[in-house]
């Protein structure tokens, strides 16, 4: 099963009276990267939602945004700063007598001044807290994985649809290639023939020379290998785990082998051919590069 690097997935709602907001989405990347933004208080769950995640993908770059509201049943214990509190109404007091400021301060006020009331909570369980959180991960991931699974059912069809117009021109280069090559092997013998008719020459080294140079323009090796590399391609694309990057090598030497066959042959048509196979080479290539 091939998927795709690029998904995304959300989970809205309430586990064990706790308000979860998740979501997670990927872009391509050569490598996996995974960060996560979290809702202050929890930091402790980072690592866990980290291996939990990468333990799942393995390529791309990951993105996650979670909001915990903690159960409204929560104890909580609300300590007055005295001190503090007493220290900004002297200080009011003071401006009010110093510059005729009218003061109309409040108790409530007094209570939003930085420090002067802390809310204690009582610690939450660590461990129930990940249960309902990775509860909330599993759902988003069906989505997640849903929508980078139909990208990759996609991204594979197409490289299929063009890996097959690439074997259908190597069959006409494997078809036509022979031919040229005799031709051109006649072509260089008569010439040389020739250059040479007035001369004394050894026929049958010539003949032998012309021979091991045209061999040197047959592209038969190449196009056997290139078929093998197109045979572990659709191999990679049936694989159930993690291919891109093998594929992604893999178009490496796809590559080679046509530049090979395009440095080889001597005739217009073929080397027509050739262009048509990097091109297409090439956007497989690109589609690659969105392969998890």
């Amino acid at each position: 099963m091939i998927n795709s690097m690029t998904g995304f997935g959300r989970f809205e709602g309430e586990i064990n009276g706790r308000k979860i907001n998740l979501e997670i989405k990927s872009v391509n990347h050569r490598y996996l990267e995974f960060s996560c933004r979290i809702t202050r208080g929890y930091s402790f769950l980072e690592e866990k939602i980290k291996s939990y995640i990468t333990s799942r993908i393995s390529r791309g770059k990951v993105d996650m945004f979670v909001s915990i509201t903690e159960p409204e049943d929560t104890p909580a214990d609300v300590q007055i700063n005295h001190n503090l509190a007493e220290g900004y109404i002297k200080a009011m007091k003071e401006l009010e007598e110093k510059y005729g400021i009218k003061n109309e301060v409040t108790s409530v006020d007094v209570g939003r001044y930085p420090d002067v009331l802390t809310v204690n909570k009582a610690a939450e369980d660590e461990d129930v807290v990940w249960n309902d959180v990775k509860e909330a991960i599993d759902s988003a991931l069906e989505g997640f994985t849903a929508m980078r699974r139909n990208e990759g059912e996609r991204l594979k069809a197409d490289v299929l649809k063009r890996a097959s117009v690439i074997m259908d021109i190597v069959s006409e280069i494997e078809k036509r290639s022979p031919e040229t090559v005799k031709e051109y092997q006649s072509r260089l013998k008569d010439k040389i023939e020739e250059l040479l008719q007035s001369k004394d020459y050894d026929e049958q080294r010539v003949i032998t020379e012309v021979a091991i140079y045209a061999d040197k323009i047959a592209v038969d090796e190449e196009t056997v290998r290139l078929r093998s590399h197109f045979d572990q391609l659709n191999i990679y694309l049936n694989e159930d785990k993690p291919v891109g990057r093998s594929i992604d090598f893999l178009i490496q030497e796809m590559n080679r082998e046509a530049n090979t066959i395009g440095s080889k042959v001597k005739d217009a048509g073929l080397a027509q051919m050739v262009v048509k196979i990097k091109n297409e080479i090439e956007k497989i290539r690109e589609q690659v590069q969105n392969i998890e």
